[in-house]
C-alpha cells in the first residue's frame, strides 16, 4: 500500500467518525426541542395557578399575624 491510500483510509475513517458524532448531536438537539415543547405545553397545568397561590399566601399571612400577636402578648408580661 502506498502512502496516499493510507492517508485516504485514515481521512475516511476520521470523517466517518465525525459524521457519526454530528448525527448524534443532531438527534440530541431534536429530542431536546421535543422535550422543551412538551414542557411548554404542560407548564400551565402542572404548576400552582395565581388564584390558588393568593389564597395560600393569605392563609399564611393570617397564621403569621396570630403568631406575632401571641409573641407581642408574651413580651408584655
Amino acid at each position: 500500500m502506498d502512502m496516499q491510500n493510507l492517508i485516504n483510509i485514515g481521512l475516511s475513517a476520521f470523517m466517518a467518525g465525525l459524521g457519526w458524532f454530528g448525527r448524534q448531536l443532531w438527534e440530541a438537539v431534536s429530542e431536546l426541542r421535543r422535550d422543551l415543547h412538551e414542557i411548554e405545553v404542560d407548564l400551565p397545568s402542572n404548576y400552582v395557578q395565581k388564584n390558588e397561590y393568593g389564597e395560600t399566601m393569605k392563609r399564611i399571612e393570617i397564621m403569621f399575624e396570630r403568631i406575632f400577636d401571641k409573641l407581642d402578648g408574651k413580651a408584655d408580661k
